[in-house]
Formats: C-alpha cells, structure tokens, sequence
C-alpha cells in the first residue's frame, strides 16, 4: 500500500500515546517505533514528544505535526482508492467506530458477512459512547462511525442507516409489579436503572421526557450504568425497571427472562447513523455503508 511508514508509526504512537502499544499495532519491534520517530524529530529538527518517566505526551510541534499526518494518510487512502481497478479487489483498513448496542447487537452479524466477502479488508472496531465517536472522528482518529442519537455535531455529516425502538423492561420474576402498561406519569415511581451521560439512549430517553413535561431529575434512579449488558443482568436480579434497545433484549424476551411494560403515551424511536467528517470518504467506506444498507433491515 502506498503510504509514508514513518509518518504512519508517528500517528499510532501519538494517538496511543505508548511506544509499546504502537509497536504492537504496527507489528514492529518498539525500538524500531523508537528509530522512526527518532529520524523524523532529526528531519524535522523538533521534539515530537516529552518523556515524563514510563509516560509520553505530544510536544506543540507534534500537535501540530500530527493535523498534518491525519490529512496526509487520509489522501494516501484517496489515492490508493482511485486506483482500484476491479469492484471486488478491495483492500485495505477501515477504522469504524460504533455506539455500544450496533458493536454488540447489530454489527458483528454484519462484520462477519462482510469479511467472507471481502477477506482483503481490515476493519478494526472501536466501540464507545455517542460523544466518543463523534470526538474521534473529528480528530481523525476514526474514518467513520455509526451511532446513536441525532445529529448534534456541524464538523460532521451524518446519513440515517435505521430506526431503532426503547422498550421498558423488566425482570420477569419482578412479582412486585404485574401491570403490563402505563403512562409516562407513572414512571418517577418506578426504580430505574439507566446508561451513562453522553449515551444515545439517554439522549433520547431526555428528550421524551422533556415531551411529557418530565426530567430526569425527577425519576427515581436506582443505578447509572455504562453498558447495556450490566443493565440487563442487574435487571435480572432486582425488581427494577430500564429503557434499552429492542434489539438488545429480543433472546432475552424469547427466553422469558425479561418482559416488556409498555409505555402507551411514550414514542421512543431514534435513529442509528453513519457519522463521517465534511469531505472524507472513500471507496472502502462507501462500501461498507452500501453493504449494512443492503443486509440490514432498517424497520423495526
């Protein structure tokens, strides 16, 4: 593949932050991390990084320097691309993020489709919150993302791939509780167990709220929680309540472990997208959206 090795090690130590980490992911020795990024502080005639002990942190020059490299090695992609000569010899990497319920519930069905099909493309996944990928993104780190929640970013083009429903669960053993559906006034007397700050389904489960006159303020929280997993298992053992994804919950629905409480008066609908920066796209991208719009059905 066409591309400047150096500047390729430069970019994973910065972005890592470690030496070893990066030798690692490059398949390298960690001194020969350490010679590349020696002969580019010697061409450049600037320290790149400080040392603080076993730690390492950018110098204003390798700040710098690091803008550049990300425009750089996005046009060596561009480049590589422009000259695939046959639809079906793609090769290459695509950095994709994704909001935990598509990296655990929807997505590794996909990657495993799309690597028997396409074996000579690496995606390798990074998996964090909405506000994560939005921020890797728009620093490079990413070539693109598929989240949850609305567009709330200007630095950044998003495209709808589908809809995705929250439904109120809870334990089916929950015996304190029998009512198969309420309003959104009955939630503040309900125990609930809910996700993060900055995740989608919080976003959205907000801005409903906000729709009935309701906070989250208002509710009885019982438990904030980083994942959706340590949701459902908490709700396993515990007579309280929690909004996730259908798609989270549909083995556990079938094996009669969770059950579902419908909220008549509520609408929790939100979309799941494609998250790109303004400009940069390519073929290997392109590719992979097409391919999840084509083997994913979008309604619900």
């Amino acid at each position: 593949m066409l591309t400047d090795f150096r500047l390729k090690v430069f970019k994973t130590v910065a972005d890592r932050l470690s030496f070893t980490k990066a030798a690692a992911e490059l398949l390298i020795s960690q001194p020969a991390v350490t010679k590349q990024i020696n002969e580019l502080e010697r061409l450049l005639g600037k320290p790149l990084f400080l040392r603080h002990g076993n730690r390492i942190s950018l110098t204003d020059d390798g700040v710098r320097l690091l803008e550049y490299a990300n425009r750089i090695l996005a046009l060596y992609g561009e480049l590589r691309d422009a000259f695939v000569e046959e639809q079906g010899a793609f090769s290459g990497e695509i950095r994709l993020g994704a909001s935990t319920t598509l990296s655990q519930y929807v997505l590794p069905g996909l990657l495993a489709k799309f690597r028997k099909l396409y074996p000579d493309v690496r995606v390798t996944l990074f998996n964090g919150n909405t506000e994560q990928i939005e921020r890797q993104i728009a620093d490079g780190k990413l070539d693109f993302g598929m989240i949850e929640g609305t567009a709330s970013n200007p630095a950044l083009h998003y495209e709808l791939f589908m809809d995705d429903e929250l439904v109120l669960v809870t334990s089916a053993s929950n015996t304190s509780f029998i009512r198969e559906e309420i309003t959104a006034a009955d939630l503040p007397a309900l125990p609930l167990v809910i996700r993060e700050n900055g995740s989608g389904t919080l976003d959205v489960l907000s801005r409903e709220l906000s729709r009935h006159g309701l906070s989250l303020r208002q509710l009885h929280i019982e438990m904030q929680l980083g994942s959706t997993e340590s949701i459902k298992h908490y709700l396993f053992y515990s007579d309280t309540f929690a909004f996730v994804s259908v798609q989270a919950v549909l083995d556990e629905l079938a094996a009669n472990r969770l059950r579902v409480v419908e909220v008549g008066d509520m609408e929790l609908v939100r979309r799941f997208s494609f998250v790109t920066a303004h400009g940069q796209r390519s073929r290997l991208t392109d590719l992979f959206k097409q391919f999840c719009l084509n083997h994913y059905n979008r309604k619900l």
